[in-house]
């Protein structure tokens, strides 16, 4: 069937306040181009807001918004019900609460519409209840705090996830890539070439590539050895390995490591192990709930004093003063 005879797919954009500019337009740019291509509207799409007023992105500027919750509901229960719901957000989003919308994404996903989320949105969905036991994706910076917050959500660091008929992704232009996948689907191979062509972009990165730099060009570490230790440090955080562990795994001995580290990092590799678990735990401070002793726990601390102690030192603030900055921020 071709697409002139397969109607129109109307996409929802529920924009939460402080969302991101640059995942927004991600999705909505591939959609526009894919109508352009084909010479008339396949894709079809509403700006949505809480109170259908204006929605303020984390950068300063602000989207029209075409409806409010209520309006779009209203519309969905007569003819207009939307192909696809996609919530973005941004930073703060763990600040975000909202009853109706989740409620609201509850009875469209019960009803067979499709939800989805761009950037952080990911952890709206997780509140509303639609991620459990379901593959998700969700921007680097907040994996640590939402794997703590909903760990029967599935989560992973990848640029997207497409679990059934619930699409989330991670932030910055991981969108575009989940977007063109989508257009592909629906429109084929040859549309979806052509937009891409007018994006600039050579190819649709795979859902499974990496969110972040390789730790090489992240680091400026050449070192394989080196990289291979800071890898399997990176992925035990909350039961850190032994120095023996990581000479074991590694095929070096205890000094050659130590070595290695003083040479390539400038600090020894217990010092580094524990900057990697200070920086998991203020993550977790900022965008989670959890009390300090969970988080402590989380971040491989056998003690919630010791933990206190260390990282008043390293960051000249108590755990409970980063706590309280990020509430009187709310």
């Amino acid at each position: 069937m071709d697409a002139a005879t397969r109607g129109s797919r109307r996409i929802v954009f529920f924009l939460v306040p402080n969302f991101s500019m640059i995942a927004f337009t991600s999705a909505i740019e591939p959609l526009r181009l894919a109508n352009r291509q084909l010479g008339y509207s396949f894709y079809r799409w509403e700006i949505v807001t809480g109170d259908g007023g204006m929605a303020l992105a984390s950068n300063g500027l602000r989207i029209e918004a075409t409806a409010s919750l209520e309006d779009i509901k209203r519309r969905a229960a007569g003819d207009e019900r939307p192909d696809l719901l996609l919530v973005c957000s941004g930073i703060a989003v763990e600040r975000y609460d909202s009853r109706a919308l989740h409620t609201w994404l509850r009875q469209a996903h019960r009803s067979g519409v499709a939800v989805g989320a761009l950037c952080t949105g990911a952890w709206v969905l997780a509140k509303a209840g639609l991620l459990d036991g379901r593959r998700c994706a969700i921007h680097w910076e907040n994996l640590p705090g939402f794997s703590e917050n909903f760990p029967k959500a599935e989560v992973y660091s990848d640029l997207f996830e497409i679990d059934h008929n619930i699409y989330t992704c991670a932030g910055g232009t991981a969108p575009l890539d989940m977007m063109l996948t989508l257009i592909e689907e629906d429109l084929g191979e040859a549309i979806v070439n052509r937009v891409c062509e007018q994006l600039l972009a050579d190819r649709i990165r795979d859902s499974h590539d990496r969110q972040r730099l390789p730790l090489r060009a992240r680091l400026g570490i050449q070192n394989p050895k080196v990289l291979q230790i800071i890898e399997l440090m990176e992925s035990n955080l909350s039961e850190p390995l032994s120095l023996g562990d990581l000479a074991n795994s590694s095929g070096l001995s205890r000094r050659q490591i130590e070595r290695l580290f003083r040479r390539s990092m400038g600090r020894s590799p217990a010092r580094y192990y524990l900057e990697l678990r200070l920086d998991r735990a203020r993550h977790l401070l900022r965008q989670s709930n959890l009390p300090v002793v969970e988080v402590a726990v989380a971040c491989g601390f056998v003690s919630a004093s010791h933990f206190s102690k260390v990282y008043r030192e390293y960051f000249n603030r108590s755990p409970l003063t980063e706590r309280r900055e990020r509430e009187l921020t709310e």
